[in-house]
């Protein structure tokens, strides 16, 4: 037989169980990446029965959190969110930095160090873009137009003004063994290769337009690619080169078909992401551990979703204030990665790590959840606030 065979049997089952695990939840109310960290507990080798080849699974998974970060990068618009809701520009960022510090300094306080409290804080101030993106787009949504804009792009900007955080803590972490200076000196020369390819692709794309399995290829490569070069030339963590390079290309009408043409292979592989967080949950360590996710969701839900809410609030966008804040509270991608990173660095114990990805999961499947009933209460006031008027 084949020695592929089974490597390749076992995706196409982890799939098929995902599609399976994906319709139960929505068929129970839950959105389908709850199914999908399911399963990945179900085949983790902390579960009786079935163990998916972890190693195999996680390379996909990266694959899928390159393209997803570089996607989300492309997708920023910062000219159309400053048109469109100007409250956006400071509420985002400074919901970030806030809870970034208030989660940051809360677990100093708990015990962690420095730096790797101010990670996890910034995990902690995260939200997961997929998630946002199911909520707006969910047939059982509640949300309207002015809230799905404030949810996507608030995401957007947390993820802008995240990366710029990130890249900070990650260099005074000593990420790969690198002093501060020369992660600083790899970060910036990075960026400009960044600019470079972004000048230079759009072009690459416009004459590919045409020709369709070519404009694709070169889309997905260039995610790939850059995401690539940028861990291994530059010292940049995968993800954060990935978002980065999105970001430089958002600009031209080439960068949108490409986006366009990258949901389905984004969309898939984020299905292997998910499935992959699952079979990291160990029932022991997050046993022990449980004080620590405890904190994680009270921190989500007091220096995430309360300030979320009251910058809503104050600089008045035209949306939900309520919904927008529980839509917002949860951690996802990003967060995995700068958990990855810290405990990588050995900055913070297994526990806490089997915690915080504990903490994505209740947090994802409370907020979708949450989302919907507080917009469906929020959509019932107004109607009887417009009947009373």
């Amino acid at each position: 037989m084949d020695h592929t065979a089974g490597p390749i049997l076992e995706i196409g089952l982890v799939l098929l169980g995902a599609v399976g695990a994906g319709w139960l939840a929505r068929r129970i109310g839950l959105p389908a990446i709850v199914g999908y960290l399911a399963l990945g507990i179900v085949v983790s080798p902390f579960t009786p029965g079935y163990v998916a080849d972890h190693d195999q699974l996680q390379l996909l998974a990266d694959v899928g959190v390159i393209l997803l970060l570089f996607e989300v990068g492309i997708e920023v618009d910062i000219l159309r969110i400053r048109s469109e809701q100007r409250g956006l520009l400071a509420a985002a960022p400074i919901q970030t930095l806030i809870t970034t510090m208030i989660a940051g300094g809360v677990l100093f306080a708990a015990g962690l160090q420095p730096i790797a409290a101010a990670l996890i804080g910034l995990s902690i101030a995260l939200s997961s873009s997929v998630v946002i993106v199911n909520i707006t787009k969910s047939r059982r949504r509640t949300t309207d137009r002015a809230t799905e804009e404030a949810l996507l792009g608030w995401s957007a900007l947390q993820d802008t003004t995240g990366v710029l955080i990130a890249a900070v803590l990650l260099a005074l972490l000593g990420s790969a063994g690198r002093p501060l200076d020369r992660a600083a000196i790899g970060l910036v020369a990075f960026v400009v290769l960044a600019v470079a390819v972004a000048r230079i692709l759009p072009m690459v794309l416009r004459a590919l337009r045409s020709e369709h399995d070519l404009f694709l290829m070169v889309s997905v490569a260039s995610g790939l690619a850059l995401a690539g070069l940028g861990s291994a030339a530059f010292g940049v963590p995968l993800a954060l080169a990935a978002f980065v390079g999105g970001l430089a290309v958002t600009e031209s009408p080439e960068a949108a078909e490409s986006r366009r043409r990258l949901l389905p292979f984004r969309d898939l592989f984020a299905v292997l992401f998910f499935v992959a967080i699952g079979t990291l949950i160990e029932p022991a360590a997050l046993g022990r551990g449980l004080g620590w996710l405890i904190l994680f969701l009270g921190l989500i839900v007091g220096g995430k979703v309360a300030v979320a809410y009251a910058l809503a609030r104050l600089v008045n966008l035209p949306a939900r204030a309520g919904q927008l804040a529980v839509g917002l509270g949860q951690v996802g991608e990003f967060s995995f990665v700068l958990g990855s990173a810290a405990v990588a660095a050995e900055a913070i114990t297994h526990d806490v790590y089997v915690a915080l990805i504990a903490a994505v999961v209740v947090s994802i499947a409370a907020s979708a959840v949450l989302a919907r009933f507080v917009g469906r209460t929020a959509g019932e006031a107004e109607a009887t606030h417009g009947l009373a008027g």
